[in-house]
């Protein structure tokens, strides 16, 4: 009689702000729904302000963090809050690696690396401290 059309496998989809948590992208859960109602966060290049929002495997996700942007691909819901490594397998990390010599960014710009420039003023002192020293023989 009739076949049975065979029953493709179902898509897996998590809410983003689970995902988030799940891969140690977010510290907390709350932290990860904050993030994404405030738009910090982009699935496929469209700017998402619903912590529901169900992810599939294969959508990339843009993270906003303080100093850079993180760029991933859907690998693999989660099932728990492991560790790294285990979080690790969710995505793929597509974010483009520092060129040496390219231009930092304006917060990269805005601080400065230990030694380098002016010293502070806790510096200064230690400077003076190590010169008192010298001369004191």
């Amino acid at each position: 009689m009739g076949k049975k059309q065979p029953q493709s496998l179902p898509v897996l989809r998590q809410r983003l702000d689970k995902w988030l948590f799940f891969t140690r992208l977010q510290k907390t859960r709350s932290i990860a729904q904050k993030a994404i109602e405030s738009g910090d966060i982009k699935v496929n290049g469209d700017r998402i302000t619903q912590p529901s929002h169900a992810l599939k495997a294969g959508d990339v996700v843009v993270v906003s963090l303080d100093r850079r942007d993180t760029i991933v691909r859907v690998l693999h819901p989660g099932v728990r809050r492991g560790p790294y490594e285990e979080a690790r397998l969710l995505y793929d990390d597509l974010t483009p690696a520092v060129v040496p010599g390219e231009k930092p960014n304006a917060f990269d710009q805005a601080t400065r690396e230990r030694g380098s420039g002016r010293p502070t003023k806790k510096e200064r002192r230690g400077i003076d401290r190590l010169r008192s020293g010298w001369h004191e023989e």
